[in-house]
């Protein structure tokens, strides 16, 4: 069994403000699918051009934010909002849903898509290389932040989650999902 390298969560507080590190990964996300949208805009078959490149990074931020909190409390966490639908808007209290950045992402992409005359599947394909970044680094800010760890198992790289309140080996699924999902789909 493998020790779980015990890492703060938290980078840094400055007075009532805490920076996570999966706030960072976001942020490292973000930016490397900036540089790569860079990169591609300089091909003339590209359909996205370099001056429309920090629009597209900002449709996509906010399709990933919102559509990931929208999908959190529709799928996870209905009853709370709707005893208490400002829990929508405290973000520090954590709570995103993969699925539901994903529509946001699409509904983005269309809406940007649409503003700039771009086809979708032709910006879609544009934007194909973004998602497996944000999904590696998302993965690894779930590692450190010690959520989604995966079922008990006795396989010797399996790990105890400081989190966890069985305290029992688990699969650290968020190093497959950052190998699979992250890397492999990457490549």
């Amino acid at each position: 069994m493998l020790i779980y390298p015990e890492i703060n969560p938290v980078i840094f507080s400055f007075g009532p403000l805490k920076v996570h590190w999966y706030g960072l990964m976001y942020l490292l996300g973000f930016f490397v699918a900036w540089r790569i949208a860079l990169a591609r805009s300089k091909s003339s078959k590209s359909p996205v051009c370099q001056n429309q490149v920090e629009d597209l990074i900002i449709y996509s931020a906010f399709g990933v934010i919102l559509g990931g909190r929208f999908g959190y409390v529709l799928f996870y966490n209905f009853e709370e909002w709707l005893a208490d639908p400002l829990w929508l808007f405290r973000i520090w209290e954590g709570g995103m849903s993969f699925h539901g950045g994903f529509l946001g992402v699409l509904l983005a992409m269309y809406l940007f898509g649409r503003r700039h005359q771009i086809p979708f599947w032709r910006l879609m394909d544009f934007v194909a290389p973004f998602v497996p970044v944000g999904l590696g680094l998302g993965r690894i800010g779930n590692f450190i932040g010690q959520e989604l760890w995966g079922r008990p198992s006795d396989v010797p790289w399996a790990m105890v989650f400081p989190a966890d309140p069985l305290q029992l080996a688990r699969h650290p699924s968020q190093l497959y999902q950052f190998a699979l999902e992250g890397l492999l789909m990457f490549i």
